[in-house]
């Protein structure tokens, strides 16, 4: 699956090797030398946009009405879904203080597809056959809202922990003319732990890093999400920056509700790049 643990390990371990390099230019550099002063660590509203260029991949089941487990389907090599495609991203951080931070972030992911069967497909109550045509359709929304305190924080670094949740929309659907159509959506809010970073390296670039886990079971879910972002950004002007970096985001989820009985495992990963305004 795309954006596996391995993944969030290299990507965790670019982010400690881009800070090691920083650590080490800076204990090198002459003891006159100013502390970077990069509106990134000071600016207390930032605002993004900018486009996500993800690989997905995605595996779900819905079991029938009547009770019992659904069949696992790939969506991308059964129904040809799309494997690479841009989304759109926004983000917001308010600094409510000089520790206590919170973040709101969004995306979208919608995707269909037609095609002729080359397996069968059972999907809730339905059982499509090969050889039928189907439209299928698999979307996805994340909110992520996050509060963080920085229990270490200097003019041009900080480190932090935070809480907070992932809220996942999803839907799926997939229907064929004379076999009929099924669909089903859950919203399910995913609480996760955070742990970021961040360090100016001058007062016009920066790096930063966060990261997002947790294992869980409660309510009508059980399974677990991990989320990981490492930027550089470069701020040519004062209220203005640019940022480019890596995302991923694995959501794995059994479901136990009315409207959607079985499993929903989705992961995205791939670079982002975006404008940030700040004051």
């Amino acid at each position: 699956m795309i954006g596996s643990r391995s993944g969030t390990v290299l990507l965790f371990a670019i982010a400690l090797f881009l800070s090691t390099v920083a650590l080490t230019v800076r204990a090198q550099a002459p003891a006159t030398e100013t502390i970077p002063n990069h509106p990134l660590l000071s600016d207390k509203f930032s605002f993004e946009i900018g486009a996500y260029y993800s690989k997905s991949s995605t595996n779900a089941s819905l079991g029938p009405s009547g009770g019992g487990v659904g069949v696992v389907v790939d969506f991308e090599d059964t129904f040809g879904l799309e494997e690479r495609k841009i989304i759109p991203l926004a983000s917001f951080l308010w600094r409510m203080n000089e520790r206590w931070r919170l973040e709101v972030d969004y995306f979208k992911l919608n995707r269909s597809a037609t095609t002729s069967l080359a397996t069968q497909v059972e999907w809730g109550d339905q059982v499509f056959p090969i050889g039928s045509t189907v439209n299928a359709e698999y979307d996805f929304q994340d909110i992520r809202v996050m509060a963080g305190y920085s229990f270490f924080r200097r003019r041009d670094k900080e480190v932090g922990v935070g809480a907070g949740v992932h809220i996942a929309h999803i839907k799926a659907s997939i229907e064929s003319s004379g076999v009929g159509a099924q669909s089903s959506s859950v919203t399910a809010p995913l609480p996760v732990l955070n742990f970021y970073g961040a360090f100016a390296l001058t007062d016009k670039w920066a790096i930063r890093a966060r990261a997002d886990w947790l294992s869980m079971s409660y309510d009508i879910y059980s399974g677990d999400i991990r989320s990981m972002a490492l930027d550089v950004i470069y701020q040519p002007f004062r209220n203005v920056a640019f940022g480019a970096g890596m995302r991923t985001l694995i959501v794995d989820v059994d479901i136990d509700s009315s409207d959607w009985h079985g499993k929903a495992r989705t992961a995205f990963s791939g670079p982002a790049a975006y404008m940030r305004v700040s004051f």
